[in-house]
């Protein structure tokens, strides 16, 4: 039984088919099937079950699975970290987010992460969730994500950094625009533009507007807050979106208009992490240059310091 096994392995689970493992290797999957087959002889216990679309780990292979991907997650931490302390202030940190995030949260606090340690690699890699965000920091090779903050998730340490109030979006000639607030009662059977109910942001949105029993229509679906914000401002419908940094304020000349929606509940966004106390102290610098940059430009007064402690159920 090799690392390379166990990693091989841990894959196959995560995506469900060997062929596709195979791809992402660049190797044949006869090739990912030899490692499977000698994970099983090894254990003496059959690791994989076929099934028409694919495979599904067994209940061993499950567990298996569980104490692979938690033990090469530490190793890799454990490599990175030695690799830190060897090259000193020349490391790397890697983050996951959204497509639109590093604009709006950390464009100042990766300028002064830069001129603190000019060295150190920053590698950004764009998930569309936040559980591709967990996916990825599950897989190792990541230290942090900006997601917005859910419900807790197995070996996932969260931390929320801020929360965001939701506005209407509209065109300056919408009738609405002169609004000082939208309440909810103005938000019934109007056209918005949706976010996707797959995002935690379009759950929870989806979620506040059910609990108010408000029912709004949509011809219009976007992956990102941005895309929400443009199409709103075309006239091609309103946008609900939480009010992140660097929105069009009135007066700025932007033919877009933000009416608070103080009826519905704030949006918590900040970290996710596997563990906090084996953050590398250069990742841990940069997500505190981050925090503090946002707690800066959004006035919410003291970063959070308390983690949301992960399920191990």
């Amino acid at each position: 039984m090799t690392l390379d096994d166990l990693r091989v392995f841990v894959a196959v689970c995560r995506a469900g088919s060997l062929s596709a493992v195979a791809r992402e290797l660049a190797c044949t999957q006869s090739a990912v099937s030899q490692h499977i087959k000698r994970l099983e002889r090894e254990t003496g216990v059959s690791l994989l079950e076929r099934q028409p679309r694919g495979v599904v780990p067994t209940a061993a292979g499950r567990v298996l699975c569980d104490a692979a991907a938690d033990g090469i997650a530490g190793l890799d931490l454990a490599l990175r970290r030695l690799g830190d302390l060897v090259n000193g202030e020349s490391g790397s940190v890697r983050i996951t987010t959204g497509g639109t995030t590093v604009r709006h949260f950390m464009a100042e606090a990766i300028v002064s992460f830069r001129r603190r340690y000019p060295k150190v690699s920053l590698e950004f890699q764009t998930e569309t969730s936040s559980r591709g965000c967990f996916d990825a920091l599950h897989a190792g090779n990541l230290d942090l994500a900006w997601i917005t903050i859910g419900g807790p998730v197995r070996g996932i340490e969260q931390r929320p950094v801020a929360d965001l109030p939701w506005v209407l979006a509209m065109r300056s000639d919408d009738p609405l625009a002169a609004r000082p607030r939208i309440d909810a009662s103005d938000l019934m059977g109007i056209r918005l533009v949706r976010l996707p109910p797959n995002s935690t942001s379009g759950a929870r949105l989806d979620a506040a507007f059910a609990e108010l029993g408000i029912r709004v229509g949509s011809d219009t679906s976007v992956a990102d807050w941005d895309t929400a914000l443009l199409l709103a401002e075309l006239g091609l419908g309103h946008a609900v979106v939480p009010a992140v940094p660097g929105l069009p304020t009135p007066g700025d000349g932007s033919p877009l208009r933000l009416i608070p929606v103080p009826a519905l509940p704030p949006l918590s966004v900040g970290w996710a992490v596997r563990r906090w106390d084996a953050l590398s102290p250069l990742a841990r610098t940069f997500a505190d240059t981050v925090t503090a940059s946002c707690t800066k430009t959004l006035g919410t007064g003291e970063p959070e310091t308390a983690p949301v402690p992960g399920d191990d159920r």
